[in-house]
């Protein structure tokens, strides 16, 4: 009788422990899964080629990241950007083409009706030819301001790309918080206010 509780005994025993090994050999597969799919986001959502798709194409960048939202202020921010400078680009041209034909005409009234003089914009014949140098200086200065503009919305949609592609693999879970506490710090031995991140 007391062999069969002791066989008993010991047959459950081994069944505990092979359960619990097994358990643990579950919970260990279970965490190598959740590094491997960490490690796989994190070469997922490469910056570098994050960096290369934006400075491909604006916008791929952010397609990659997944953030879509942003496609709309991408283009918009370039869109505008190119619209400036072909705005300033088709006044330049304007401009200077009504500062040489009057230019010519002032030589020799004669000139006056030739074809230059009278294919001026309507707006810029009243203008003197000190008004439409100063114009076309001004729209020539303008469309090298605008082509900066477009070459900073370019870099800026490139460097959000590698911005997103870095934070892919952050970790925000609601176990992170941010305190803000004032009181003394004995270190410093002042008081004032302390920044507390706690990660739970």
């Amino acid at each position: 009788m007391m062999k069969k509780i002791f066989v008993t005994v010991f047959i459950s025993l081994l069944l505990f422990s092979a359960k619990s090994f097994a358990q643990g050999k579950i919970a260990d597969t279970t965490s190598t899964k959740k590094e491997v799919k960490d490690s796989i986001i994190k070469k997922v959502h490469s910056p570098k080629v994050a960096a290369i798709r934006s400075a491909i194409l604006p916008g791929l960048g952010q397609i990659y990241n997944k953030k879509y939202w942003k496609l709309p202020i991408v283009y918009g921010l370039l869109g505008t950007a190119a619209g400036i400078f072909i705005f300033n680009l088709n006044n330049y041209h304007d401009t200077k083409f009504a500062y040489q034909a009057k230019y010519k005409a002032s030589l020799a009234p004669p000139l006056r009706d030739s074809t230059d003089y009278f294919r001026i914009r309507h707006d810029l014949l009243p203008l003197s030819l000190e008004s439409l140098r100063f114009y076309r200086d001004q729209y020539r200065r303008d469309i090298d301001y605008s082509a900066l503009a477009f070459l900073i919305c370019w870099g800026l949609n490139v460097v959000d790309a590698v911005v997103d592609a870095h934070l892919q693999s952050f970790d925000v879970s609601p176990n992170l918080s941010f305190k803000i506490k004032p009181g003394h710090s004995e270190m410093a031995g002042t008081n004032g206010i302390s920044f507390i991140l706690a990660i739970k």
